[in-house]
């Protein structure tokens, strides 16, 4: 069957048959390209989910104060809650099992001064935690640390762009601005891979904030991270337990869903990773579906031909071709071709995710579409089998040919 006298007529019977052979390579490679696309497209979104939720830390509760919308115990609906540094200390007292840093932040749009240069920006004050729950990083200098927090210094770490705006090439360092007509030393420079708008910020101590603004103890959210290791269980829990104090604390009733917030992003990562589960699901779903399409349109196509090819093997059994000889024969044929397509598919499929790749992350939030190549060849050999299971049934069928039949055809 692997002789070279096989493989010659093997040979004249593509070059015989230039269409059907066409047709039998672009039902493969078509379908190949198409698995290695859909499930490339599949890998991009889940990457995308994956970087929206890197650029912050993924073990930190945010807290908003909301507005009541049920009376309860006395007080009246449409009573406006507020937080205040009681409620930091509190969080520290009663969650020490769960807590790894808690930070306010209190943010105000100022103008800012450098000398003739000035421009608003969002500047906000928090504690030495906010930088990890934001995942700052500082290109100068350092953060904000607990001496700058308890001795309400005067202390800003500003944006990249900030600096760029502001002091053009001069290094920051050591330099005052004027925020809000109260000088600031620069004591940083950080970037933030959430974008430009990002590194327009300034980040002072909270509690000098508070000083500037006649001396108040209000904050605007709250920010706790928990303990990594106690995972996803551990997170709800935790929210769980803030709900429930924060709600008693306040005076907010256990169904009233607006007296304050809370975004658990611990909870949304969960989420989103299940749906991303799912749609890879669906994804592979669709892809194996192109694949068994290849698969049938094989079978068909070898049924075409061993139809075709009818007298020619009935000759070839009348000569002393055995049933063996005739499915070896045909099975190569269709093995040969689906594996030379089969591998064309998968190449041409890896190089268009790779040359989209950036034009999809730009125009369609699809970053880095990719497949595995243990994935592709796995689903190129897999079509390959199937593909040549699929002719061995019309194969067994010309077997079966009897010679008088075969010659007795059209």
């Amino acid at each position: 069957m692997f002789s070279w006298d096989t493989w010659k007529e093997i040979f004249e019977t593509i070059q015989k048959n230039k269409l059907r052979t066409f047709l039998s390579g672009f039902t493969v490679a078509l379908g190949i390209l198409i698995f290695i696309s859909l499930f490339g497209l599949g890998n991009g979104l889940i990457n995308t989910f994956d970087k929206f939720f890197q650029e912050d830390a993924t073990n930190v509760i945010y807290m908003f104060p909301g507005k009541t919308t049920i009376p309860y115990k006395g007080y009246k609906s449409a009573r406006r809650i507020e937080f205040d540094n009681s409620d930091l200390e509190d969080i520290k007292e009663n969650f020490p099992m769960f807590l790894e840093y808690v930070t306010p932040r209190i943010t105000r749009n100022k103008l800012v001064k450098f000398k003739e240069e000035s421009d608003s920006y969002n500047t906000t004050g928090v504690d030495w935690g906010h930088q990890f729950a934001e995942k700052t990083i500082m290109m100068k200098g350092r953060y904000l640390n607990v001496e700058d927090v308890a001795n309400k210094s005067k202390y800003a770490v500003i944006g990249r762009l900030v600096e760029k705006d502001l002091f053009g090439g001069m290094n920051s360092l050591g330099k005052y601005i004027d925020i809000g007509d109260s000088m600031f030393k620069v004591i940083g420079v950080y970037q933030d891979d959430g974008g430009d708008r990002e590194e327009r910020g300034i980040y002072m101590p909270y509690t000098t904030l508070q000083l500037i603004e006649k001396n108040t103890d209000k904050i605007n959210q709250i920010v706790t991270a928990f303990k990594p290791e106690l995972g996803y269980v551990g997170a709800i829990a935790y929210e769980n337990g803030l709900k429930k104090f924060f709600k008693d604390k306040k005076f907010i009733s256990p169904d009233d869903q607006n007296g304050f917030f809370i975004r658990n992003v611990a909870d949304q990562l969960n989420q989103n990773q299940q749906f991303a589960r799912v749609l890879q699901l669906i994804v592979a779903f669709v892809a194996f579906g192109t694949i068994i399409a290849g698969i049938i349109g094989i079978s068909n196509i070898m049924v075409y031909v061993v139809k075709e090819r009818t007298k020619e093997l009935g000759i070839r059994k009348a000569l002393g071709a055995t049933p063996k000889n005739v499915i070896g024969t045909i099975l190569l044929e269709s093995v040969f071709i689906t594996t030379i397509s089969g591998f064309l598919g998968m190449v041409i499929g890896i190089a268009i995710l790779g040359s989209l790749g950036e034009r999809l992350a730009e125009d369609y939030f699809i970053l880095n579409p990719y497949i595995d190549t243990g994935v592709a060849v796995f689903a190129t050999l897999l079509l390959i089998l199937f593909g040549a299971i699929a002719g061995y049934i019309p194969a067994q069928r010309a077997a079966r040919i009897k010679p008088i039949v075969a010659l007795r055809g059209d």
